[in-house]
């Protein structure tokens, strides 16, 4: 008989059974319905906890090497990933595959234990020894994202390869690469699969790629305008509907109505960053698109094809782009265009500590890893 061992870090295992003890919530189905709670730590009670635990595991562990078997051991972040259930499918000796993972439940409590626990301090001093539960550690439920290979743009006439972040500044990039061109008469090459990338790496030796990060807080504000509020082309019609229907965004029927000011454009791209909170945690029925999806996993997943040679900041693109030119030979290098204003209302008119404070929660790892400080105008 095959064997498999689910495990979990103790303290989230600790923690996540108290609150939900102080909850009475169990399992999750949607985020809206979700109830808030804190874990209280007891030294002696996570002691006794962790006791237990351990033994049971030397327990299985010895009677694994005793009956002469091994196991399938599957972590709890394992859960999310649909490769990993069917490599245990695979070795329980099950035919089926799964073609995706069921979505109904969502994660409880994804928030950074110093969020869940209400005497985080007592607990930190408390296991101040044992650092393999990772206290500080931000949970992370968003799933891989592929290399998005077809999105890429090759220059024809340098070696540059541009990697597009959805959400960011796309638009003026892709106006800068095609004016790189124009003395090649032709627009760099994108829809490419791996294969021309490839053979366009081959015929292009010192090659270059590169990728422009945007503020999060921009880009969320800049994905709000134009894939949600947006009631034309390119707007998210489905996904707009279930955000008013279901988690009750406040949407105006019509963006451009005199009756949606300024306070009420807040108030709705307010709703929305707290939507993408959950969202980002996999607490939502909704898909996680990669307009809005963080910028880590985009470039993460750049990376199982490419890793970008630069990460450049839409903030000093301009200034960047011409230096990159200039690495790789290019004389004359065309001016960066201007990024189009976002609308009905711009995000300095509606931009306070509040508004940063929700962005920071629900694109923490953005604004850790990339090292972004409040945004500016």
């Amino acid at each position: 008989m095959q064997q498999s061992l689910l495990t979990r870090n103790p303290a989230d295992s600790y923690v996540s059974w108290k609150i939900a003890i102080a909850t009475g919530q169990w399992k999750l189905t949607d985020a809206k319905a979700r109830k808030d709670g804190k874990a209280h730590f007891d030294a002696d009670e996570f002691s006794a906890h962790l006791t237990a635990l351990q033994q049971l595991q030397i327990s299985l562990l010895n009677r694994l090497q005793v009956s002469g078997q091994t196991a399938f051991y599957v972590a709890y972040e394992d859960l999310q990933n649909v490769d990993v259930m069917n490599g245990l499918a695979a070795w329980l000796g099950v035919d089926g595959r799964l073609e995706a993972l069921d979505k109904n439940l969502k994660v409880q409590n994804p928030s950074p234990l110093s969020d869940k626990v209400s005497n985080f301090g007592q607990m930190t001093e408390a296991l101040s020894d044992l650092d393999q539960f990772k206290l500080t550690r931000t949970p992370n439920f968003e799933p891989r994202r592929g290399p998005a290979v077809p999105t890429y743009f090759a220059s024809h006439s340098a070696p540059l390869l541009y990697l597009p972040v959805r959400g960011g500044a796309v638009d003026p990039v892709k106006l800068w690469m095609r004016a790189l061109d124009g003395a090649a008469d032709g627009k760099p090459s994108t829809k490419l699969g791996q294969n021309a990338i490839r053979d366009w790496m081959q015929d292009h030796p010192g090659h270059r790629s590169f990728s422009v990060l945007r503020h999060p807080l921009a880009r969320a504000h800049a994905v709000f305008c134009h894939r949600i509020l947006n009631t034309g082309e390119g707007g998210y019609g489905g996904i707009r509907t279930t955000l008013k229907r279901r988690y009750k965004l406040p949407l105006p029927d019509d963006p451009t109505d005199a009756s949606y000011d300024k306070a009420a454009h807040r108030t709705a791209f307010a709703a929305f960053l707290m939507f993408l909170k959950g969202n980002l945690n996999g607490q939502t029925a909704i898909r996680i698109d990669p307009d809005w999806a963080t910028q880590a996993k985009t470039v993460e997943g750049f990376a199982e094809f490419v890793l970008p040679d630069r990460l450049m900041r839409e903030g000093t693109v301009s200034h960047e782009l011409a230096e990159l030119a200039t690495t790789v030979g290019l004389e004359t290098v065309p001016e960066l265009p201007a990024q189009a204003e976002d609308g009905p209302h711009s995000l300095i008119d509606i931009y306070d500590a509040e508004i940063e404070s929700l962005a920071r929660a629900a694109y923490g790892r953005d604004y850790l890893m990339f090292g972004f400080g409040d945004w500016t105008a």
